[in-house]
């Protein structure tokens, strides 16, 4: 008898929602970095645990939105809580300290507010929801106590774990749990599939991982990728064409970088990724444009399944 469902994962930026979603899938879905802010949309990633399919919701971290399309990465967050089977608040231990306040630091202090506001929301919904204190390998096992009982005292979780999405502790017991809850019917994907994306799109978001890697914090994130192109040549290979939108002049002399290297880094970063990826030879262009209101043009967001006007 198979079960297939989905789970959704969600909390703050930054918790580390990508990388445990790439932990549960074992193979890597969803691009990760150290910068918030990275996921920007639902990604879907599926996990198999006996005769149950699990199909696993990564979503953008959930903040207080300021722009447009800070908005419509909150909403695709909530609107992905809503509709799965099952939810895990991820919780950065890390941001913490032993008695549930913030860490010392104005990062670890924004974090809180947003688990501050997820539970607000939380208490108005009323879901069974799982908690998952992440990345338990960073702090002070005596601290993890005192940290459950603060969060549960603000909301009646369904159960706890403690793990680390970087090094697999707990991880298990959370996808056993989660299995649990799929409800009865046929899979909706073969078993050999590991994600639920286009490959224009999963093209794209590998460039954009690198392109955030590679520049740390020289590139604001108002930059955006799409892929122009995708022609399948006769030999198997893949002519991929793309084009990185940034918002000023000054952001695009960035990207290129001295004598062209960043953008040269990045391509042979991302080609690399790509040819393990998608299983063959990829020839890749990548083309950096400067549009100053891209976050304002609806065609950016429709692609990625967001909505312009969240």
């Amino acid at each position: 008898m198979r079960h297939c469902g989905s789970a959704c994962i969600f909390g703050a930026p930054n918790a580390g929602k990508s990388t445990l979603v790439n932990r549960l899938v074992g193979q890597k879905v969803a691009i990760v970095t150290n910068k918030v802010q990275t996921t920007r949309f639902q990604v879907r990633g599926i996990a198999i645990s006996g005769a149950t399919q699990i199909i696993l919701i990564d979503t953008p971290g959930i903040f207080s939105p300021r722009r447009r399309l800070d908005r419509a990465m909150v909403r695709a967050a909530w609107e992905g809580a809503r509709e799965a089977d099952a939810r895990v608040h991820l919780v950065d231990a890390g941001a913490y300290v032993s008695d549930g306040s913030a860490a010392p630091g104005a990062a670890a202090r924004r974090m809180a507010e947003d688990d501050d506001r997820i539970l607000i929301r939380l208490r108005q919904e009323m879901r069974p929801t799982f908690l998952a204190l992440n990345k338990i390998d960073l702090v002070p096992r005596e601290s993890l106590l005192p940290l459950t009982a603060s969060f549960m005292a603000r909301y009646a979780y369904e159960g706890v774990f403690m793990i680390s999405g970087g090094k697999g502790a707990g991880v298990a017991k959370l996808k056993q749990a989660l299995a649990a809850l799929m409800p009865e019917g046929p899979w909706a994907y073969p078993e050999d599939q590991t994600m639920d994306a286009p490959m224009r799109l999963l093209a794209a978001e590998i460039t954009r991982e690198k392109l955030m890697l590679r520049l740390h914090e020289e590139l604001p994130y108002a930059a955006s990728v799409e892929t122009d192109e995708w022609r399948e040549h006769k030999d198997g290979s893949v002519r991929i064409q793309q084009t990185i939108y940034v918002a000023r002049e000054g952001h695009r002399k960035i990207a290129l970088g001295r004598e062209g290297r960043a953008i040269r880094d990045i391509g042979l970063a991302a080609r690399k990724e790509m040819q393990t990826a998608f299983d063959r030879p990829v020839h890749l262009f990548l083309h950096v444009k400067v549009e100053e209101n891209w976050e304002e043009q609806r065609r950016f967001y429709e692609p990625f399944g967001l909505h312009f006007d969240a």
